[in-house]
Order: C-alpha cells, then structure tokens, then sequence
C-alpha cells in the first residue's frame, strides 16, 4: 500500500468511527528510513485527532480505540503510530 493511500484510509476508518471534529494524519516516516529497523512498505504516522468523544476518555482508553479501528492497517502497514487528541 502507498502511503497516501494509506492515510487517506486511516482518516476514512476513523471519521465513520469516532464523532470528530477535526483530523490530520502526518507521514513520518521519512525520519526512520536510516534505522536499523525500518522496513519498506511499513509507515510511521502521527494523528491528530480534534474530538468531544475521545476527550472524555484517559489516553489508555481513547488509544485502545483507535487501535481497534485501525487493527488490520496496524498490523500489515502501521510501524509506529503517534496519536495526539486535542
């Protein structure tokens, strides 16, 4: 998957998902490429995510969710994901 596809997919998965009033979804991967770690095809993305809904959950909780919705793109895609909520 490419990368923008992919961001377009993890706004999509979280906008039918969780009442929000704003979402950015930065590719970051570009500051991993010379780790010894980092693997083509798997991407490093920060969220931020602007919503009621998930300002009412602790960041355990609200992290648990987004995960959840995003299980399958995690797995296969997702290397590290940072998730701030305003």
């Amino acid at each position: 998957m490419e990368v923008n596809e992919l961001i377009s997919t993890v706004k999509t998965k979280i906008e039918k998902n969780i009442i929000m009033q704003n979402i950015i979804v930065k590719d970051k991967t570009y500051l991993h490429k010379k780790h010894s770690s980092h693997q083509p095809g798997r991407f490093h993305l920060e969220l931020i995510i602007k919503s009621e809904e998930l300002s009412k959950y602790n960041k355990i909780q609200a992290t648990k969710k987004i995960y959840k919705i995003l299980g399958e793109e995690l797995k296969k895609y997702i290397h590290s994901i940072q998730i701030l909520i305003n």
